[in-house]
């Protein structure tokens, strides 16, 4: 008993970690577009833990938990539900280190992650109507269903692709999403012109940097939690791995960019980071120090690579979402193949068949649900919103008012 208890303080420790990026991901995400939508990113990031909540209990949990099930779908039925022994009492030592409770909401967590992840990347000029539609059909469905394949017990599982804490199965669902709502929204007006990328300045890099630097802490949470018990010696490689990956994305985004562009760039460092961070997630619990630095210096070379790339192909990422949270999160599946305990031939083909996965069912699901939002409702403000922004024309109020008009 007093092991479960251990074991159940930690991960509730972990909860709250998790819940905490919620408010990284925010300051990120306004500090890096304009101060005229601000309030517009900010009433997504809400949305999307309140609702996204709300329908983990209702569907989400049991769809991705649904017990003994096909490999593809299932379902155990709606809501929550105490699990109970055999002599009918309440179970308390669910999964063998934590409370049936503690797991939902962990887990709940996590379903919220994968949305804010897309709210980033077409942030500034989308309506928030079918935005919330999204939402609701992408954490409620498809990233439930999606995560049953591996930590469901599903057919991913029983091939072998590993995934600690989620590179693929969070920040790829997302990244894969953002990718295609990015190219069906098109670019911000004034992003592309005369065959030339413009520069649009987020209005606070302060913010972004305290965005991130709540990001790094709440990934204690996220993958410490993913060891699922306190376990000292498993936890602490999880949070030295973690951490390293991070300082060494960092840097490696510093010096290349500095290279490249000979000037000292916070945001190309700051993404550095969170590049690092989604790569070490699929295996931190299986590398060592050095591959854990050497993972991460790779995702922040490729984070500088990647976002330069995406502006070739006229793609408008407000945030850098797609280059982190996608390409960063391939990166770390892959590496799992590569590096660490499991590494081998036969382990990068089952790691590559999981990102071929996910890739597919986050594609078409994100494709048919925006590209029919686009065609019945329009998934685009006008000109004239997006010039004066959001904030005022869907909200009616500005993050920053002028007080000095209502001093009299």
């Amino acid at each position: 008993m007093e092991l479960l208890t251990t074991n159940n303080v930690w991960m509730m420790i972990c909860t709250a970690l998790v819940f905490f990026m919620h408010l990284g991901f925010a300051l990120l995400e306004i500090g890096l577009t304009r101060q005229k939508n601000t309030i517009n990113v900010l009433f997504k990031n809400i949305f999307i833990i309140t609702v996204g909540l709300l329908l983990y209990c209702l569907i989400g949990f049991n769809l991705m938990y649904p017990g003994e099930f096909n490999g593809f779908f299932g379902f155990a039925g709606f809501g929550l539900d105490s699990p109970l022994t055999a002599d009918g009492n309440l179970d308390l030592a669910y999964n063998e280190g934590y409370t049936y409770w503690t797991d939902f909401l962990f887990q709940g967590m996590f379903a919220a992650t994968a949305a804010t992840i897309v709210s980033g990347a077409v942030a500034e000029r989308i309506k928030i109507g079918p935005f919330m539609i999204f939402v609701i059909l992408y954490v409620g469905l498809v990233y439930p269903i999606a995560g049953s394949w591996k930590w469901g017990g599903g057919f991913l599982d029983k091939l072998g692709f590993y995934d600690f804490a989620g590179s693929t199965l969070v920040h790829s669902v997302g990244g894969w999403a953002a990718l295609v709502a990015v190219w069906l929204l098109g670019a911000r007006i004034g992003k592309f012109k005369e065959g030339k990328t413009a520069v649009i300045l987020g209005h606070n890099i302060p913010l972004a940097t305290a965005g991130v630097l709540i990001l790094w802490l709440g990934w204690f949470g996220f993958n410490g939690g993913s060891v699922l018990s306190a376990d000292p010696s498993l936890t602490s490689l999880t949070l030295v791995t973690t951490c390293l990956a991070a300082a060494a994305g960092g840097v490696g985004a510093f010096i290349l960019s500095t290279i490249l562009y000979k000037n000292y760039d916070l945001t190309m460092f700051l993404n550095g980071i969170l590049g690092g961070l989604v790569s070490i997630t699929a295996g931190a619990d299986q590398m060592n120090p050095t591959d854990a630095i050497l993972i991460g210096s790779i995702a922040g070379g490729i984070i500088v690579l990647a976002v330069a790339f995406i502006d070739r192909l006229r793609l408008d990422d407000p945030v850098g979402a797609i280059a982190v949270h996608l390409i960063c999160g391939i990166w770390g599946t892959l590496a799992v193949g590569i590096f660490g305990n499991m590494a081998g031939w036969n382990q990068f083909v089952s790691q590559l068949t999981g990102v071929g996965a996910y890739a597919t069912i986050c594609i078409v699901s994100t494709f048919v649900i925006l590209f029919t939002l686009k065609k019945t409702v329009g998934i685009r403000v006008s000109e004239k919103e997006e010039l004066e922004g959001l904030d005022t024309h869907e909200h009616g109020m500005n993050a920053y008012p002028d007080f000095r008009m209502n001093e009299h």
